[in-house]
């Protein structure tokens, strides 16, 4: 059974836009990039379906000339199906097996701009990266992430839970029996986390425990792919620094703190393969002078986020009991998870046209130490987020930053309710998405 998306409606604005440029549909390994892609095939008259790991055999089709009409002719006949411009969905799924495949998208756009083509891959972006070029300006990427919580209410049959959220603000918080219970399903999404394979489970039998044996499941196969990563860094390397990226959670990553037998630059060859993968997800120190925050960051001071809570927990090995059970729990790992979460929840609710990037801000002065978990552009502004685990705690940094950069607010999210007061806008955790509105 296939479970709505957000990224639903930009593979629909796709299909139907006239000027539109082959797809390349990016992200980890398992976050639904193909069910996705399926998805969106019900609506075309016909769909071709090219797996080149399944299926090597395809690969010769783009061995020779890389002449749109002559492959589409001859997947045609090997496939059985019509390939026919505005009527069939051509899908080339695990395309970095196939560097001359990502190479044909170009000419696809060039000579064939009225079929629809959507290429995915797990490991696409070491594909890319060996590629001198791949069609800039003639291929469009969209980034899929995991199911954010908005995702998972609908999934769970939440549908008007989610819309009362959505219409919530200072103003008219939610009633606090409503707030309680997003609070709980909150929980459980952060024990699931947001992995398609858990996430459906969860929804078909609501069992924790059988959504910890799939994280188990996918953890184990996640450290199998390392070794195809990269043939000069060792596995065992990756899972090493994996492991300290877990570690060091909520702070600056420290290479130091990273492994006892590795030199920096082996750290941070590993670090950078892993965030390549999309599985490790960086947040990078700004200035925060001015828009945009890329602008002035620093590049040697990085706090690092794993791509999903639930795998976050389960390799970690929190107390579930703890959190589910605790109603007054200052929950979530005091505090990293909170903020783990908070990124990875702003990143899916944004454009997913641009590459993942998420800022902190951090002032290092005798006595007079502030960080602020993440700034965020809004319009011409940047504001600042601070992420408690709780429904209490300090401010302190936050007023540092409005009062030293001049803002007009900042953001509070925590455990409370909507409300406001002076110039911090309160929100609660579950709420990310609504700071599009």
């Amino acid at each position: 059974m296939y479970y709505k998306r957000l990224i639903d409606r930009h593979l629909t604005a796709w299909k139907d836009d006239p000027n539109r440029k082959p797809l390349m549909l990016r992200g980890a390994r398992q976050v639904g990039k193909s069910s996705a892609v399926r998805q969106l095939g019900a609506h075309f008259d016909h769909f071709v379906e090219v797996n080149f790991e399944e299926n090597a055999g395809f690969k010769s089709l783009f061995s020779a000339e890389l002449n749109p009409q002559h492959i589409v002719e001859n997947l045609s006949i090997f496939l059985g199906v019509p390939i026919i411009p505005g009527q069939t969905l051509v899908f080339l799924d695990e395309i970095q097996s196939c560097p001359q495949a990502i190479s044909a998208l170009r000419f696809f756009y060039e000579k064939m701009p009225e079929l629809h083509v959507i290429a995915a891959g797990s490991l696409l972006e070491f594909a890319l990266q060996s590629l001198p070029s791949y069609g800039v300006g003639r291929v469009r990427s969209i980034f899929l992430y995991p199911f954010s919580l908005d995702e998972f209410l609908w999934t769970i049959g939440e549908g008007r839970l989610l819309e009362a959220k959505l219409l919530a603000n200072a103003q008219n918080p939610l009633p606090e029996l409503l707030h309680l219970k997003l609070l709980e399903i909150l929980k459980k999404f952060l024990l699931t986390g947001g992995m398609p394979e858990v996430v459906a489970n969860y929804a078909k039998y609501g069992q924790l425990l059988e959504s910890q044996r799939i994280l188990d499941d996918l953890y184990v196969a996640l450290r199998a792919d390392f070794v195809k990563y990269k043939n000069t860094v060792l596995s065992s390397r990756l899972i090493e620094i994996f492991g300290a990226v877990i570690q060091q959670a909520g702070g600056k990553f420290k290479f130091s703190k990273a492994s006892s037998s590795s030199n920096h630059g082996q750290i941070k060859e590993a670090l950078d393969l892993l965030i390549m993968a999309g599985w490790v997800l960086p947040v990078t120190h700004t200035a925060a002078n001015g828009i945009p925050p890329g602008a002035e960051v620093d590049l040697k001071k990085r706090k690092m986020l794993l791509l999903d809570t639930g795998m976050f927990q389960r390799i970690l090995g929190l107390d579930l009991a703890e959190i589910l059970f605790d109603p007054a729990a200052t929950f979530i790992n005091k505090g990293s998870l909170a903020e783990q979460f908070w990124g990875l929840e702003y990143l899916k609710y944004g454009s997913p046209y641009t590459p993942p990037a998420l800022y902190y801000w951090h002032r290092e002065a005798p006595n007079a130490n502030a960080e602020v978990d993440y700034i965020i552009q809004q319009g011409a502004d940047l504001l600042p987020v601070e992420v408690k685990a709780s429904a209490q705690g300090s401010m302190q940094s936050l007023r540092q930053f409005l009062k030293e950069k001049n803002k007009p607010f900042g953001y509070r999210f925590s455990l409370e309710n909507f409300s406001a007061f002076e110039d911090i806008q309160v929100m609660p955790l579950y709420a990310v998405s609504n700071l599009e509105r």
